[in-house]
């Protein structure tokens, strides 16, 4: 498997080698010692999400001491995975990271803690499975508004095609949204 970083501290893209045949095909979507990177993280929570066409969700992240790290992959359909850099004094703070994650393109983003992460669906339905390395801590939940206009993310999704929960509507913007991250 192969390593890829991005520009933005500790985020990665994570490329298997894919072996295929008759039969279909075979590959590793994780092997912590093939990942070097990602030794010092203990994943105790798999969580999987089943959302239809124009589906945006998020964006989402816990605050600290419950901050998550997460491994994200598709395991059926095409999404574009955008995650924002909240760790102050990042050289990236408050930039954001698309990257489209697909079953055909077996990608998978690795997302450091102090970032916060969102979705949209490309496909038909998408299938999203993700490994955390915190559990998920209600009281500690916050989220920055998908549609705040200097973020200016294109989800590729038609505005009147949007299909987005009503906690998600009411999310804070960046700037008014509560963060407690360091870089």
């Amino acid at each position: 498997m192969e390593l890829i970083k991005t520009d933005f501290p500790g985020l990665f893209i994570i490329q298997p080698n894919v072996f295929k045949d008759s039969r279909g095909y075979f590959f590793e979507s994780y092997n912590k010692i093939k990942i070097p990177e990602l030794s010092d993280i203990d994943f105790v929570q798999d969580n999987q999400s089943k959302s239809v066409y124009g589906t945006i969700r998020g964006l989402h992240y816990q605050l600290e001491p419950y901050a998550q790290s997460k491994l994200i992959r598709v395991l059926d359909g095409t999404i574009l995975d955008v995650v924002i850099d909240l760790r102050e004094k990042s050289p990236t703070y408050g930039k954001h990271f698309p990257i489209e994650l697909s079953c055909e393109n077996k990608k998978q983003l690795f997302i450091p803690k102090g970032f916060a992460h969102g979705f949209s669906v490309l496909s038909e339905t998408a299938v999203v499975f993700y490994k955390t390395d915190q559990y998920y801590k209600p009281g500690s939940e916050r989220g920055i508004n998908y549609n705040d206009p200097k973020l200016a993310i294109d989800w590729k999704i038609k505005t009147n095609e949007a299909v987005i929960s009503a906690k998600d509507k009411v999310l804070p913007t960046l700037k008014e949204s509560e963060k407690n991250f360091k870089f």
